[in-house]
């Protein structure tokens, strides 16, 4: 294990980052001993954020108009691709190329979302993927399940995380006008975007405004921040490693379900370039791939960067655990005739 302050770079962020069909870099994983600095206004803020979401639930499914139900899923979607289809495969990874009018209907979508501005989210994303399951990893998921889900926004940033920020190139998010724009101007339009609009526009149809407000706004912001979270949590402890047994990042189809196809995990690990962050070519569990092959057709997005299938095979059968459908049976094989 790299002794503290000296941990190599881990894994890759872009196609350029490493050969298609090279092995993952390795780096152990590692968590220092420490006690947590809790930070309590955190702690009492995400309280009371959840204790209103699960009232908006009740609200949702009890009393809420049909059409604040409908307008509270399309929230969800909106959000959710401002994550999935924004910040993450565009803007974290540069997996395929957008043009002006989707940058900023995704910026919009992001913004929705509230979890920090793009420029932010992708910043600790990047430190993600570059320092995986270490502690200059944001949501390192060696120190547990609470802690890669939730925890990691309750207490103090470990040292190293800012030790190591000045390494993650921001450059070409930073040029970009449109995610300036909305960094320079969060504080104003996250709160019209993810609570004052989602709350207001139910009243046109007739909605209260207090269903408005804790369903359209206050469950649906609590319920995209988990699914997003189960990415960081359940989608690095529970699952198959068919591409990549040496890492920790799994195979979770229901983590995919509810958070638009971001749980094909050990995938995203293994080739963090590819547009579907998933091998499968259809739709019932990536419906951010749906949104970005839409988004192709009508020419809004472009260079679509993806993973060839004789790579992916090569990479299989070299590190996989030997759960893949097509290809893991010949693991399977070899392992018991060693």
């Amino acid at each position: 294990m790299p002794p503290q302050g000296q941990q190599s770079e881990s894994w890759v962020l872009n196609e350029t980052d490493l050969n298609k069909d090279a092995d993952t870099p390795i780096v152990p994983p590692s968590a220092e001993k420490r006690k947590l600095q809790i930070v309590w206004r955190n702690v009492i803020l995400f309280a009371l954020l959840h204790i209103g979401g699960v009232y908006g639930a009740y609200l949702f499914f009890t009393q809420a108009m049909w059409s604040t139900r409908l307008f509270a899923v399309v929230l969800y979607l909106c959000s959710g691709l401002g994550i999935t289809a924004g910040a993450h495969r565009l803007w974290a990874h540069k997996s395929y190329k957008a043009r002006l009018p989707l940058r900023m209907l995704l910026t919009l979508f992001n913004t929705i979302a509230f979890q920090d501005s793009v420029i932010d989210w992708a910043r600790d994303h990047r430190m993600h993927h570059k320092y995986s399951e270490t502690d200059a990893d944001p949501h390192n998921a060696t120190r547990g399940f609470f802690f890669s889900h939730v925890g990691w926004l309750l207490v103090r940033k470990h040292p190293e995380i800012k030790a190591k920020g000045h390494t993650i190139d921001m450059s070409d998010l930073k040029s970009d006008p449109v995610l300036r724009f909305q960094k320079r101007h969060y504080l104003l339009l996250m709160p019209l975007a993810c609570f004052v609009l989602p709350t207001y526009i139910p009243t046109l149809w007739g909605e209260t405004l207090w269903n408005a407000y804790f369903v359209c706004a206050i469950f649906r912001y609590v319920y995209v921040l988990n699914v997003t979270w189960l990415v960081n949590s359940a989608a690095h402890k529970w699952g198959d490693k068919p591409y990549d047994k040496n890492i920790n990042p799994v195979e979770t189809k229901p983590v995919s379900l509810v958070v638009l196809g971001e749980g094909f995990h050990n995938y995203h690990h293994t080739f963090p370039w590819d547009y579907k962050t998933a091998e499968l070519g259809h739709y019932q569990l990536n419906f951010s791939k749906l949104f970005i092959d839409f988004m192709a057709t009508i020419g809004w997005a472009y260079d679509l960067k993806t993973v060839s299938t004789d790579v992916i095979e090569k990479r299989v059968k070299r590190t996989g655990d030997g759960s893949h459908k097509e290809w893991g049976q010949e693991i399977k094989e070899k392992i018991s005739q060693e």
